[in-house]
């Protein structure tokens, strides 16, 4: 088991490399969110000229405990607290408390062994969601499935995709949506001082007809500094430009030219980071 959780965090953050490539980082959700230790994260985000949010992140973790605080620009306080206690082998229970929407609150069970992973949560609304992911395989290939059912309503969401990763390259299939949309992915990484990285990917919604392909890469042109852009058959090009000034405090600038609206201004936004 000690063995097998090392490389499930590899194929782990080899995948969420590959994700971030694609999609993550970019106007339309630039820096909504910053993952952070421990410790106080200042983020401030303007679009266009026009300020849009600040927050103020604070974590604190201490033994098998976490709390999280939230204070952004329209004075919404939230706090999260989480406990992670392993009461048998291979498993791990999170309770998560948010105050003031406790409608979020959730409970989440997890099992993990060494070719398989089954994570259970439970949403504590008023029409409670059961949340259902597990995966088998290896950290070579493996196979996940996703559902989401809701009280009186039945199974709102389901997926299932395989992924397939190494140092070198990551690719999967997906089928979400209930099965309305099928994504093809692939990825590859150029190990050199610019860490080069290539992606392309394929979607096709079969409700609507639409195909979209859209291809992608990143270099990091120094230790501080990392370049990303994507561009899609529907003439949408996205840029990113993120420089981290200081180890705690980085900069972050992103644009978005959609050819086929030139009569409309292309969307920049502008991003500070401050981790205390």
């Amino acid at each position: 088991m000690s063995n097998s959780h090392p490389r499930k965090k590899k194929r782990k953050r080899l995948n969420k490399e590959a994700k971030d490539l694609l999609s993550k980082g970019y106007v339309k959700d630039h820096i909504s969110s910053t993952s952070i230790t421990t410790g106080v994260n200042f983020t401030s985000t303007v679009e266009n000229g026009r300020h849009l949010t600040s927050n103020i992140t604070a974590k604190y973790a201490y033994k098998n405990a976490t709390v999280d605080v939230i204070f952004d620009s329209k004075s919404n306080l939230s706090a999260a607290i989480g406990f992670h206690g392993e009461f048998l082998p291979s498993t791990k229970t999170i309770a998560t408390l948010k105050l003031p929407d406790y409608s979020s609150s959730k409970l989440r069970f997890q099992y993990f062994h060494k070719h398989d992973a089954l994570v259970t949560s439970l949403v504590l609304s008023q029409s409670p969601a059961l949340r259902l992911s597990a995966s088998i395989g290896n950290p070579t290939i493996a196979l996940r499935m996703k559902a989401v059912c809701k009280t009186g309503c039945g199974f709102t969401k389901y997926d299932a995709g395989i992924h397939a990763a190494n140092p070198n390259r990551t690719a999967s299939i997906i089928l979400a949506n209930k099965c309305d949309l099928l994504k093809a992915s692939y990825v590859h990484r150029f190990h050199q001082p610019m860490k080069i990285a290539v992606g392309a990917e394929i979607t096709r919604s079969f409700s609507i007809k639409e195909n979209t392909f859209t291809v992608a890469g990143s270099c990091k042109v120094d230790r501080m500094t990392t370049l990303k852009v994507k561009v899609n058959n529907h003439g949408k090009l996205d840029t990113l430009f993120l420089h981290k000034i200081r180890p705690k405090f980085s900069l972050s600038i992103s644009g978005e030219f959609d050819a086929k609206a030139l009569n409309k201004f292309p969307r920049i936004g502008l991003a500070l980071a401050l981790m205390l």
